[in-house]
């Protein structure tokens, strides 16, 4: 079910109106509805995935307990989940990339393969929710959390509808304790909720959706573009992949609020990066700091000395670009952030911008601004192997910008000239909340009329200039 259709909107009210105004008395009957709403949303694309999904609940449920109660089989229980997990994702995401990886490598050496091929679909979140369960056993197998006796609080932990299908990817530690605990209605946090709700869908209807036809155009025709284009259709795209995938995450994060939750944040303003290091620390935070806690920090972080951490940056960014997808284009993705890092890390300073940006100014420093502009200039061009569909069209894209005409009038008519203005008001709104969250901008107006006055703007705009035609999110393929 989309967040962007009117299913949605029906859905959620209907279970917004049970949970707070007829099983607002008991903490078991609210989570056993939140549990079947996140079925029923999950099920909405395709049910016969919700019995993967289930299987998947189960089996880590199980392990949780097996690890906890025995101590001489503890790492084999602990192996069995990860084998369980990442079989599933091998089966479903993977197989069919490295099976036919590995043919076109023994056919390069004259052996001729013809792998049999699975041919199914790709389930929606398979990526996340598998990581849910990952993470839970992990903290199980380190003593830093308790299993969880309760199947059903268990099954919210990993099912919760709100980030099941695009994160944010959520710990035990966090949101467990948040589903045992009674929760009241708090009228304050329901307007935070649809503050959220309301600026998530801003970016992903009026932005990332009105964006998106303009970059499928520019990639799917860049041999007949000239590198103006080619420049504007990479600035687009990293545009609008933000927008869209921190849109889902504000009405995510909104949605929850509205049941009285609180889900980890996900992106804090990633544009305004001053170097890579500091981008990962923004962008996607919960999978940069899952990849962190459980895969850098284990293989030994940079304590072994640095052609070990050197290593291990390189397994954690291949690994980051594999579980975006099974292609080579996301491979590569990874390794140039890889490659973008290790400067960093061995002059020692992937630490150094850490602290609030322009803090005393409303402008930054004309250092801060080139390394804003550096570190952004890094990851758009990064983007364009993650846009295209394959290793040729990235390869002729990059050649394009730099060997076609800059500029040529009559090969793209640009349509929508209003957005570069919605764009900067965007801009302009995240630059004034980028020590904070996003709630700080709403609330900075203290009158409820100037506030009222935001809402109806924001939804002017998404109404007048917005795209309605219920298009996915792009990390639902993920």
């Amino acid at each position: 079910m989309l967040f962007n259709s009117i299913y949605f909107a029906f859905f959620l009210v209907i279970v917004y109106s049970l949970y707070w105004f007829l099983f607002n008395k008991r903490l078991s009957v609210q989570n056993c509805l939140l549990l079947v709403a996140s079925y029923v949303f999950y099920g909405f694309w395709d049910w016969r995935f919700l019995l993967l999904l289930c299987l998947s609940t189960i089996i880590d449920y199980g392990f949780g307990i097996a690890i906890y109660n025995t101590e001489k089989r503890k790492k084999l229980f602990l192996w069995l989940s990860i084998v369980n997990n990442l079989g599933i994702l091998g089966v479903f995401k993977y197989y069919d990339f490295f099976a036919t990886s590995f043919a076109a490598f023994l056919n390069y050496f004259g052996f001729h393969a013809n792998p049999g091929l699975l041919n199914i679909a790709l389930p929606v979140g398979i990526s996340f929710y598998t990581f849910h369960g990952l993470s839970y056993v992990f903290d199980i197998y380190r003593n830093k959390i308790l299993p969880e006796k309760n199947f059903i609080n268990y099954a919210v932990f990993v099912c919760f509808f709100p980030l099941l299908v695009a994160g944010p990817i959520e710990r035990a530690w966090h949101f467990l304790p948040q589903i045992k605990q009674e929760r009241k209605f708090s009228y304050r946090k329901s307007v935070q909720g649809l503050q959220l709700m309301l600026w998530g869908f801003f970016k992903k209807i009026v932005i990332a959706d009105s964006l998106s036809p303009i970059v499928h155009s520019i990639f799917r025709d860049n041999a007949n573009q000239p590198g103006f284009f080619l420049i504007t259709g990479v600035i687009y795209f990293s545009i609008q992949i933000y927008c869209d995938f921190s849109g889902y995450t504000d009405i995510a994060r909104g949605t929850a609020k509205l049941f009285g939750f609180e889900l980890l944040i996900n992106f804090r303003f990633p544009y305004f990066s001053r170097d890579i290091a500091e981008f990962w620390r923004r962008w996607h935070i919960s999978l940069s700091s899952w990849f962190r806690d459980y895969l850098y920090i284990p293989l030994g972080g940079s304590k072994e000395g640095t052609k070990k951490a050197v290593i291990n940056i390189l397994i954690v960014f291949l690994f980051s670009g594999l579980w975006h997808g099974a292609h080579w284009t996301f491979i590569v993705w990874g390794l140039l952030h890889a490659l973008y890092f290790l400067p960093l890390l061995l002059l020692k300073k992937n630490r150094d911008n850490t602290g609030p940006l322009a803090p005393h100014s409303f402008l930054p420093s004309l250092r801060e601004t080139l390394n804003i502009l550096w570190t952004y200039i890094l990851v758009c061009f990064a983007w364009i192997f993650f846009r295209a569909d394959n290793m040729t069209q990235a390869f002729q894209y990059i050649k394009g910008i730099f060997t076609h005409p800059f500029y040529a009038t009559e090969s793209f008519d640009p349509p929508m000239y209003y957005l570069p203005f919605i764009i900067g008001i965007f801009f302009f709104v995240e630059w004034l909340c980028r020590n904070h969250d996003i709630e700080f901008f709403f609330f900075k107006f203290k009158k409820s009329y100037t506030r009222h006055a935001v809402y109806l703007f924001i939804l002017f705009i998404i109404v007048v200039f917005g795209s309605f035609r219920e298009n996915t999110f792009i990390y639902f393929q993920f």
